[in-house]
């Protein structure tokens, strides 16, 4: 699984390198380096709300550091496990 995260000026103000530091933890936490491969992005057009996060190019969902936990939880360990 790929997993992008925003870096670009928009995303970047909401908290990018916060939510990138967190996904980063998560996935050592949960042994799954050899299964999620995270890459920063810059603008994924989504930018409005939260944090762009894309997974595997299909998906694209806005998320910022309070619901970062909820997001791996269930969009990315639940489909790699």
């Amino acid at each position: 699984m790929v997993v992008k995260v925003c870096v670009g000026s928009a995303c970047y103000v909401k908290g990018s390198h916060k939510v990138i530091n967190r996904i980063k933890e998560l996935i050592e936490l949960n042994n799954l380096k050899d299964k999620v491969e995270l890459k920063a992005a810059f603008c994924l057009g989504h930018c409005t709300n939260a944090v762009s996060v894309e997974i595997d190019e299909t998906d694209i969902f806005g998320v910022d550091f309070n619901n970062v936990d909820e997001f791996f939880n269930t969009y990315i360990k639940k489909k790699v496990e």
